[in-house]
């Protein structure tokens, strides 16, 4: 299964789910059997029935960002700007420059290099350049940069997923530390404390990796 076609299939839209479990760790948990082949049916807090003493498990502890963006062009047309980069943009912020990063742009026409964007809270950004289906853009801010998006920004959930989330951090996983990726490590979501805590008292082994994912590996409807 070396090419992208392998994965498509068609999924009746009334069969994805718009709101999450009231309880992580109640979703739904279909298991393989791959001596026999066999399907099963379980619930996720039931996983530990299948990691043994000394197994690891690989978590990833990326954090999803407020990455969204509502705004205006100087023209007064609406845009939409997903940040893309972020970790690019915090290194530059970081060493004591801008935050500059690509971004994918929704608009009704193409912003042309040198066009101002603004959004709340006096955050705007100049356009850069364009190439590839991004956009480079310049934010500037009279506040800290991470705390304004905190504030205003919103989670880029999924294009299948069509309702706002009544608590963003159910788009977290409970061991989030590095911010950085527009989209969730999904399998992760189901993971509770409780449920890694028990995993941990019957042995099994933990460990985190910080792999971020961003637009090249995550389709953004624009």
């Amino acid at each position: 299964m070396y090419s992208l076609n392998d994965y498509n299939y068609q999924l009746p839209a009334e069969l994805i789910a718009q709101r999450p479990v009231k309880q992580r760790d109640r979703s739904k948990l279909l298991c393989l059997n791959r001596q026999t082949g066999a399907l099963s049916h379980h619930r996720f807090n039931e996983i530990g029935a299948y990691l043994q003493p000394g197994d690891v498990l690989v978590l990833n502890n990326t954090a999803v960002i407020p990455a969204r963006l509502e705004g205006r062009k100087e023209t007064g047309g609406r845009i939409e700007v997903l940040i893309a980069d972020y970790r690019d943009g915090i290194r530059a912020l970081k060493t004591g420059g801008d935050f500059i990063c690509q971004c994918m742009i929704k608009a009704s026409k193409r912003p042309a290099a040198g066009m101002r964007l603004y959004f709340q809270e006096d955050l705007s950004a100049e356009v850069l350049g364009s190439g590839n289906g991004t956009h480079q853009l310049r934010f500037s801010t009279g506040d800290d940069f991470e705390k304004v998006l905190e504030r205003i920004g919103k989670v880029p959930l999924p294009p299948y997923i069509k309702s706002d989330l009544e608590d963003s951090e159910r788009y977290q996983t409970t061991y989030s530390k590095v911010n950085g990726s527009v989209a969730a490590p999904t399998a992760g979501l189901h993971f509770t404390k409780e449920l890694l805590n028990s995993l941990k008292k019957k042995g099994v082994q933990f460990a985190f990796v910080t792999l971020h994912i961003i637009p090249s590996v995550f389709t953004y409807n624009t």
